[in-house]
């Protein structure tokens, strides 16, 4: 099906999106249809076809809409080599912790975890969105920066992408925060720590 430019506005896409977060957190994956999203958001099905093409279009979108939103710029702008890596990683750091303080987007990852085994897919497609984006920008980050060096990066940036969304997982979705809970800022500062430390190490340790 073609898609008509002219058929799609931002207004109406923001209220797709917004029917779409409430019905698929309500709901889940499976149960949520494109009838019931249009019926939130008040318009035709054919206008969420024309806007995102398909259920799983839409659910990507929702994705991109959810995280990306947050910590898309810090990932497109031109690599800051001209601040210390610790203020740079410092940075997305606390940006991308933001993201436990809104209720919606914990809901989205208990909604993603829980719908993972029954459409793998999905769990893909957050990894391929998400994860890959901040996978890449690290290791493109840490090459380009003529102050650190890592002898595996893209190891490097799993464990720091990895770290995050265990910390958020743990404290807001296992219950961790009643039990062991740990304060934000200090894990920021104590990976940050870890990260750039470890880049220095491996730099010194060059021939």
């Amino acid at each position: 099906m073609k898609i008509s430019a002219d058929s799609r506005s931002p207004d109406k896409a923001e209220a797709i999106l917004a029917a779409a977060t409430a019905t698929f957190l309500q709901h889940g994956y499976a149960h949520t249809s494109m009838d019931r999203v249009a019926l939130q958001a008040g318009v035709s099905k054919h206008t969420i076809y024309n806007h995102f093409g398909d259920k799983r279009g839409l659910f990507r979108a929702l994705i991109e809409h959810m995280v990306l939103r947050h910590f898309a710029l810090e990932l497109t702008e031109p690599l800051p080599l001209h601040l210390p890596p610790a203020v740079v990683l410092k940075n997305i750091a606390q940006i991308l912790l933001t993201l436990k303080e809104d209720p919606d987007y914990i809901a989205f990852l208990r909604l993603m975890i829980a719908e993972s085994e029954n459409f793998p897919d999905l769990s893909e497609l957050y990894a391929q969105e998400v994860m890959k984006c901040g996978h890449d920008w690290f290791v493109a980050y840490a090459n380009a920066h003529p102050q650190i060096h890592f002898t595996h990066p893209s190891q490097v940036a799993h464990i720091f992408f990895g770290a995050i969304t265990a910390h958020i997982i743990g404290q807001e979705i296992l219950g961790a925060k009643r039990v062991i809970p740990i304060e934000s800022a200090g894990f920021i500062d104590t990976l940050i720590e870890m990260v750039t430390t470890q880049g220095q190490h491996d730099k010194s340790s060059l021939p």
